[in-house]
């Protein structure tokens, strides 16, 4: 079983704003799978597909972005998942807009959904995709700009790491190793 999470806010008016990239990526995922979210548990909305024979559970919190270690953590319980069972997908302002990272574990960070979901479960030691967001040129403060719509300019960068990340989790899904996931999405290692 893997339960892949993408972080966002649920009401229409968060849609294209940058803290709603974890729900497009697992969006996207759900459309790559061929499969809606048309259940709501857990405090998410929630979708699940077969791969390889393995029970893939998609989801997007309810709750709101700072609780969504909530949601998670239901989520875990109810489909009896471990911490190395679960991948999160989310925007980061630490890496520059549009680039992806990967990683096996590590900690929350400046992100306050990520805060809730470690604080929720006891650990950090679970997969995470994060999708930068940070635009140098820009000097808002973090809560504003996280909130604030991506730029119609910028929608083919940010729908391209999207498909990047979806195609990423479904990697891990169909059992490849977090490593591997790792090698093949992460460049320039040198930056955040």
């Amino acid at each position: 079983m893997v339960l892949i999470v993408g972080l966002g806010n649920p009401e229409k008016k968060y849609e294209t704003t940058f803290h709603n990239l974890g729900f497009l990526a697992v969006g996207e995922a759900a459309e790559k799978l061929g499969v809606k979210f048309k259940k709501k548990e857990c405090e998410a909305s929630v979708a699940e597909a077969f791969v390889g024979g393995e029970r893939v559970i998609l989801a997007r919190p309810v709750t709101y972005m700072n609780a969504s270690g909530r949601a998670v953590k239901q989520l875990m319980a109810k489909y009896k998942a471990s911490p190395s069972e679960l991948l999160v997908i989310y925007d980061d302002f630490d890496l520059p807009k549009g680039k992806l990272r990967i990683r096996a574990a590590g900690s929350a960070g400046t992100h306050n959904g990520m805060r809730s979901i470690v604080g929720e479960i006891g650990t950090s030691a679970f997969a995470r995709i994060r999708i930068g967001i940070k635009d140098p040129a820009l000097n808002i403060p973090v809560m504003g700009y996280v909130l604030s719509d991506i730029a119609k300019e910028d929608y083919p960068l940010f729908a391209a790491a999207c498909s990047d990340a979806a195609d990423a989790a479904i990697r891990f899904a169909r059992g490849e190793s977090i490593e591997r996931v790792m090698n093949a999405y992460n460049k320039n290692e040198g930056e955040a």
